[in-house]
């Protein structure tokens, strides 16, 4: 069966194409986690990303927010010697501020983050990779929410990222019958 072409170049992300991209995430922490997971992306391959994925997990405590918002200066200089993860001291920093941003958002980031899902039937399905946006006006419109309420690392690149990864958008292309179809909200039971 067809696949994007993107997900065709290494085991890594042909399991993750068939099994993740693209499918709705729903819940704070699983938000959180792949929020952090784009912003540690920025400037590196996803596959490096989905390789440390494990490592980054035990690193930060599954992407509990409480646990990682109380993390302290001991914490950034342990995970800066940490070499299963990607070792940047401001994209370290940043997961443990954007954990204390979603601690205090009064309706929690699920919540925060699908307000900007678009209407599904808002735009064709793409046919090649070009038809595939960088950024959107609900990305650019997420990144502003996030930054205002206190995270880094969210511009509306990353944000878009986030929305392809988490199913807010469906970037399968159009012949890509192993996932076009079958990704909708209401695989989800979503609204």
């Amino acid at each position: 069966m067809a696949r994007c072409p993107w997900a065709i170049s290494a085991p890594d992300y042909v399991t993750y194409h068939d099994s993740e991209w693209g499918r709705p995430v729903r819940g704070d922490d699983r938000l959180f986690e792949r929020i952090c997971l784009e912003a540690f992306q920025s400037g590196l391959s996803w596959l490096t990303i989905l390789r440390k994925r494990e490592a980054f997990r035990r690193a930060f405590a599954g992407f509990s927010i409480p646990v990682v918002a109380a993390y302290t200066d001991a914490d950034v200089e342990r995970l800066l010697a940490d070499r299963g993860i990607v070792r940047n001291r401001a994209k370290i920093e940043a997961v443990i501020q954007n954990a204390r941003a979603a601690a205090e958002l009064p309706d929690g980031l699920d919540a925060l983050v699908w307000r900007y899902a678009p209407d599904p039937d808002s735009r064709p399905a793409p046919v090649t990779l070009d038809d595939v946006p960088a950024t959107s006006p609900e990305s650019v419109a997420l990144a502003k929410a996030l930054k205002r309420s206190g995270f880094r690392f969210v511009g509306p690149t990353t944000a878009y990222a986030l929305m392809q990864a988490c199913g807010l958008v469906n970037d399968h292309l159009a012949d890509c019958g192993f996932r076009r179809s079958p990704v909708s909200r209401s695989d989800s039971g979503l609204p």
